[in-house]
């Protein structure tokens, strides 16, 4: 994977995406200072790795959920290196057989396709559609980074900002939740 080696603490008008953009601009308009890293696709947990070692922040794993009628949709923010299980979770959100929602369903409710979700592509729910669902762990680091709608680019900014700026702007309630595995199980 190639990474530029640098960081940028500004937006790239002439080269990003419209939900690109919206992403730097939804982050500056709230006054959250970033630092973002370009880099080739990273669609998943394991090619963000490289890309963690170049910003110096671990990257949120981000799934989107749904129950077996597929009429609750919940986005997960978990840590990366965290194990999902989903019985764990579908038990403290009182929601039983829960699975993947679609590429298709993530495209039509939040503007992002797979790989690209992030809690940013909730400026997109205006009905608010999808519950956000947090794992407590997520707020521990200084830091928090997350694709910025896209998976060719990293942001960077304080937990702090998630938790006072951000969240509280993306107009969707959150749960916590604690997804670690009990000691007996591993």
């Amino acid at each position: 994977m190639y990474i530029y080696p640098q960081t940028f603490n500004v937006h790239p008008e002439a080269t990003a995406t419209e939900k690109e953009m919206d992403s730097y601009l939804f982050l500056e308009n709230n006054g959250v200072e970033y630092i973002r890293a370009e880099h080739d696709e990273a669609a998943t947990i394991e090619l963000c790795e490289s890309v963690e070692k170049i910003i110096n922040a671990k990257i949120c794993k981000n799934l989107l959920l749904t129950n077996r009628q597929q009429t609750d949709f919940y986005m997960l923010l978990i840590p990366g290196d965290m194990p999902f299980k989903t019985k764990y979770l579908s038990k403290q959100i009182g929601s039983a057989r829960l699975s993947f929602a679609s590429g298709e369903q993530m495209t039509e409710l939040l503007n992002v396709t797979p790989g690209s979700l992030t809690v940013l592509s909730l400026m997109y729910d205006k009905e608010q559609k999808v519950k956000l669902l947090i794992e407590k762990n997520v707020f521990n680091d200084e830091y928090f980074a997350c694709h910025p709608c896209v998976n060719t680019a990293t942001v960077k900014f304080s937990t702090s900002d998630l938790k006072d700026k951000v969240l509280p702007k993306l107009l969707h309630e959150y749960t916590i939740v604690d997804l670690e595995c009990p000691e007996d199980e591993g």
